[in-house]
């Protein structure tokens, strides 16, 4: 630990500074500033984030630029669109004077530099143990192939806009189904971006490089007031493009993280609208919902549509379901003259109901009796041979006898054979008048003592 917290600077005793903007296929001139270097000076460009090229399509590739002046000049040889991170070094050690953010390559007429259909690879590949991941203060095992590396492999740690430094390799082992490698503690905070390069004597990069952003772990024992971050402060470089739109760094900048508030804001909006719109899409089809289910549950009533709000469950029928019994009318109250003598008069009256133009057949049965004589008078009625004649009680009144002729069908067809017969005509005859009755005199009035 002491010695990989010598390899740290505690300062930067120089810097760096993009003399041109970063550009598609255009050179790009670094001058350095401060003037406490020890030459020669290298400055190391590595690939930040994802290609912009159709299919992600990789045709960048981590390459270092020596040089013994104050200033040098190279082609950047990355499409338009795409980031890099630059770190310049001395003889002094690895990033002491400095690492840029993420700058942006703008665009230009020139794409000879590059072929956008072949991805480009590194020399060697290695691979850290657990997988896809560094956390705090959490023991990790860098390994490669042997095999493919030429001479000793080195591994450096890039923090964009922070410090940059050398991994130092503790003792090599060999692990089954992994390789040559060794463990290795990263004292680096929580949340912060690094990148995990691999070299070996072809150079630094040779062997690509890891993008990670720090886990939390379970213990900070290992970090200190020395520990590498990103700086706060102005980064390396100056001032450059650090986004697509052409944004510049530099001067009053902050450890090199962009600015998304503004993004951030209407994200924070845009999310909460959506979720507001998604919870009134629920409850409007839950209303719906249970406003269908409800319809389907109510019985239809045919005779009462519009009287469901006075549905009141008495255990009483509806009017229109109480059954009505029938009642036979009141006998009449007429002289006792007026009485039929038989049933021929009945049978005439029965014809003359029907009418003089209604010629259809009709069975008739005829029953002809009194209502004394078949009992349907009330109790208590007086019949027409219960009369008495006493000073008191006047004489009661002689109720005319009632006929009652009851209407069959056509009943069934007659047989074949009298199907041709003719059938009887009925002959209406009017009144004789020849049973004419006088009218009897009133009763004498009654007595009074």
């Amino acid at each position: 630990m002491l010695i990989f917290l010598a390899l740290l600077p505690s300062a930067y005793a120089y810097s760096f500074t993009f003399n041109s903007v970063p550009a598609q296929c255009q050179d790009l001139q670094i001058e350095i500033s401060g003037g406490a270097g020890q030459p020669p000076y290298s400055v190391l460009i590595i690939p930040f984030g994802p290609s912009p090229l159709p299919n992600n399509v990789e045709v960048r590739t981590i390459f270092e630029v020596p040089f013994n002046s104050s200033s040098t000049s190279f082609q950047l040889k990355y499409p338009a669109n795409s980031e890099f991170v630059a770190v310049v070094s001395d003889s002094s050690g690895f990033g002491t004077g400095g690492t840029s953010v993420a700058a942006t390559v703008q665009s230009s007429s020139d794409s000879s530099c590059f072929n956008a259909t072949q991805n480009v690879s590194p020399d060697f590949v290695f691979s850290i143990v657990p997988s896809n991941q560094l956390v705090q203060c959490t023991p990790t095992r860098i390994w490669w192939d042997p095999s493919t590396v030429q001479g000793t492999p080195q591994f450096h740690g890039v923090i964009p806009g922070g410090q940059s430094f050398a991994i130092p390799e503790g003792s090599l082992t060999t692990v089954a189904n992994e390789g040559l490698g060794f463990s290795w503690t990263p004292s680096v905070r929580t949340g912060t971006t690094l990148l995990l390069l691999g070299g070996d004597n072809r150079g630094p990069g040779t062997g690509g490089s890891g993008f990670y952003i720090m886990s939390q772990g379970d213990s900070n024992t290992c970090l200190n007031s020395t520990s590498p971050s990103s700086t706060p402060g102005s980064p390396a470089g100056g001032s450059y493009p650090t986004s697509t739109n052409g944004a510049s760094t530099g001067g009053g900048g902050s450890g090199g993280s962009h600015n998304h508030t503004g993004a951030i804001v209407g994200g924070v909006i845009g999310g909460i609208a959506g979720v507001v719109l998604i919870l009134a899409a629920l409850w409007f089809f839950h209303r719906r919902q249970q406003t269908q289910q409800t319809q389907k549950e109510r019985s239809v009533d045919l005779l009462q549509d519009h009287d469901h709000d006075q549905d009141q469950d008495d255990g009483q029928l509806p009017q229109y379901y109480r059954p009505e019994p029938f009642l036979l009318p009141e006998p009449t109250i007429i002289s006792s003259a007026g009485a039929f003598e038989d049933g021929d008069e009945a049978t005439s009256m029965s014809g003359g109901a029907r009418g003089s133009m209604d010629r259809r057949p009709m069975r008739l049965s005829q029953t002809t009796m009194s209502m004394s004589e078949a009992g349907l008078l009330r109790p208590a009625t007086p019949s027409a041979s219960a009369t008495t004649n006493t000073r008191k009680t006047p004489h009661p009144p002689t109720l005319r006898p009632v006929n009652i002729i009851q209407h069959d069908d056509a009943g069934p067809p007659p047989p074949p054979g009298e199907q041709h017969a003719e059938e009887p005509e009925t002959i209406e005859l009017p009144p004789a008048y020849t049973n004419i009755r006088r009218a009897q005199p009133p009763p004498p009035p009654e007595e009074t003592d």
